[in-house]
């Protein structure tokens, strides 16, 4: 696993695949540096007479939720559909599903008419698409979750590959569940921290046939360039500025000091 983490952050900086995002507008300019920031290349075009022609121009689409309205749900559909015509990966982020009935609605929807490559959210955001019950206050849910439960009961119940992002990060594809614990509580005080990472995911996807050796080496990549942001830093407002070097200058060398992975093996 650890060799293709370290094909996959060579492939990602070589090819700079290109991130179509219909995103939510708070973090439109923070998923575009971090993109660039990667190596990546960001794109943010959400108004439907263009969105099936932009995917056809790009690596990977990212479908996020956070700032929805129907005008961009209808978007992300035709946007969804044009990639999957085109072999092109989707990455779904449901942003604080479950808040409101459109949001589970329009969720559901996505799921529904997308073939999704990656469904990216938090432990409440998952079990809310798997049908498990949580309480949701704004993007946050109001409950203890038992994570490896979760993320063990919704894979097959969403047919997807998941990351569920938190204090460990669990990635699943209905084989394996794969534990990175790397990372640093600041990146709950940034906003988009979340977000920019299923962006990031996407990336990975674009350059990697396997979606889990793809997400596991997004979210390794990820959580390493954080915890050397927090060595330069304790401040959310000077984090947020380190956090975009460290994605620029981590190296493959600095993943493999610092990764904490753990494969539970085949079978959940």
């Amino acid at each position: 696993m650890k060799r293709a983490i370290y094909d996959s952050i060579v492939k990602v900086k070589q090819k700079q695949p290109l991130i179509h995002n219909i995103t939510n507008q708070v973090v439109m300019n923070f998923t575009a540096n971090g993109l660039y920031a990667l190596g990546a290349l960001p794109i943010m075009a959400s108004d439907r007479q263009e969105v099936a022609e932009m995917v056809c121009n790009s690596d990977a689409l990212v479908l996020n939720i956070g700032t929805l309205t129907e005008e961009l749900l209808e978007s992300m559909l035709i946007a969804g559909e044009a990639a999957n015509k085109h072999g092109i990966p989707v990455v779904l982020d449901p942003v604080a599903v479950g808040a409101t009935q459109f949001r589970s609605k329009s969720a559901n929807r996505i799921l529904s008419e997308v073939e999704v490559s990656l469904i990216r959210g938090n432990a409440a955001e998952i079990s809310h698409l798997a049908g498990l019950k949580t309480v949701m206050r704004g993007v946050d849910s109001t409950e203890k979750l038992d994570h490896l439960n979760i993320i063990r009961r919704s894979i097959d119940k969403l047919s997807a590959p998941l990351l569920m992002t938190g204090e460990i990060d669990y990635v699943a594809d209905g084989e394996r569940i794969i534990c990175v614990k790397n990372g640093t509580d600041l990146l709950t005080k940034v906003t988009g921290t979340g977000c920019l990472l299923s962006a990031v995911s996407a990336a990975f996807l674009a350059v990697n046939e396997s979606a889990i050796n793809a997400v596991t080496a997004a979210v390794s990549y990820y959580t390493v360039a954080a915890e050397k942001a927090a060595e330069i830093t304790n401040l959310p407002g000077q984090f947020q500025i380190a956090f975009l070097d460290a994605l620029d200058e981590t190296s493959i060398s600095d993943v493999s000091q610092r990764l904490n992975l753990v494969e539970l093996g085949e079978g959940l």
